[in-house]
């Protein structure tokens, strides 16, 4: 994997080491993944997750009359 440097404040690098230190992760690429993949999760539920615990399990007698065959 090729490697590269970024430029952060003290400020941030204190909080990504205390971030590191809380989740016992031993890089800060990693602790920057975390965030990130906590990031993403976030935004999902925000866009996906609108109707969590209102919907109910579709069940087959919610199923519209128009599917009934009269022949």
């Amino acid at each position: 994997m090729s490697m590269t440097t970024i430029k952060v404040s003290r400020n941030t690098l204190r909080e990504l080491e205390m971030f590191k230190k809380s989740l016992n992760i031993s890089t800060y690429d990693e602790a920057i993944r975390r965030l990130l993949k906590e990031y993403r999760r976030n935004v999902l539920k925000k866009y996906f997750g609108i109707d969590s615990g209102r919907v109910s399990e579709f069940r087959e007698e919610d199923r519209g009359g128009d599917r009934e065959v009269n022949c």
